[in-house]
């Protein structure tokens, strides 16, 4: 495929690995929650909001909650 311009290629490098990168951003902010100090459920539903937009299902979703919630609890 040829381009006329750096524009056009640009527009197109964006269009292919855009959903890439919302993914991984997604991914990413699920594994930054961490209970800490919150109560556990306003630490439940930060994680359901993050764990929706994250793409992940079941047993990786699982393994993900039970690595950020508080050590004494688990």
């Amino acid at each position: 495929m040829e381009y006329k311009t750096a524009e056009e290629f640009l527009v197109d490098i964006k269009k292919e690995f855009r959903g890439r990168d919302e993914e991984i951003v997604k991914v990413t902010e699920l594994k930054r929650i961490e209970q800490r100090g919150k109560a556990m459920e306003e630490f439940v539903q930060e994680f359901k909001r993050a764990a929706r937009r994250s793409g992940y299902k079941e047993k990786p979703l699982v393994e993900e909650f039970k690595r950020e919630i508080n050590g004494a609890i688990c």
